[in-house]
């Protein structure tokens, strides 16, 4: 799939499209394996602090990711979408403390951190759509987080940014702009990619 910057709509529209046709067994067994391979990630190993975010509907599931990153010691930061679509930041403290926010999403209910919180993690989780050879992510559209890679760039944070992401949204390219960044990792069902170096 090869598309240029207009395309970025068409891709997600199939993209989106792909995952709805996915069966909730499919996605509950690619969340398991998505879990375990994220796990042996070596910079998820030792991380004092991990940004997350809780999937929902047919996204690539972290749900099985964030408990275990939490047993581990993790301290895991959840987004809090501000009205202004950028993102603040609350510690995980388990589903229970989930509580359900605008747009389907589920945030933590715990004290805000502030934008700046995620300038802590060592890893970035990043939603998205699909990643192509480079790295280049496609997230929703939203600009959340790329205010947030703006963030932790200038900061020179330095954190490994990954995506978890199903086989086939691993493309041939994705549309880019020029404020997009590449990720780091992505991991999917059939095994990990990396791209560059942090």
């Amino acid at each position: 799939m090869n598309y240029d910057k207009s395309g970025k709509p068409a891709l997600r529209r199939e993209l989106l499209a792909g995952r709805r046709l996915l069966s909730e067994e499919d996605a509950r067994n690619a969340s398991a394996v998505l879990a375990r391979r994220a796990l042996e990630l070596p910079e998820l190993t030792g991380a004092g602090t991990v940004a997350a975010y809780v999937s929902v509907g047919r996204e690539p599931g972290t749900r099985a990711l964030l408990d275990a990153l939490r047993e581990r010691g993790a301290r895991v930061l959840l987004p809090v979408l501000l009205p202004d679509d950028d993102l603040d930041w609350a510690a995980y403290e388990g589903a229970e403390r989930l509580a359900p926010a605008g747009r389907g999403l589920l945030e933590p209910d715990g004290a805000r951190l502030g934008v700046g919180a995620v300038l802590q993690a060592r890893v970035v989780l990043l939603p998205g759509l699909a990643v192509d050879g480079r790295g280049m992510r496609l997230g929703r559209g939203g600009g959340s987080y790329d205010r947030v890679l703006a963030r932790l760039e200038a900061a020179g944070a330095g954190a490994v940014l990954a995506v978890l992401l199903y086989d086939h949204e691993v493309v041939a390219r994705v549309p880019e702009e020029p404020h997009d960044r590449p990720v780091h990792v992505v991991v999917t069902p059939g095994g990990t990619r990396r791209f560059g170096s942090v």
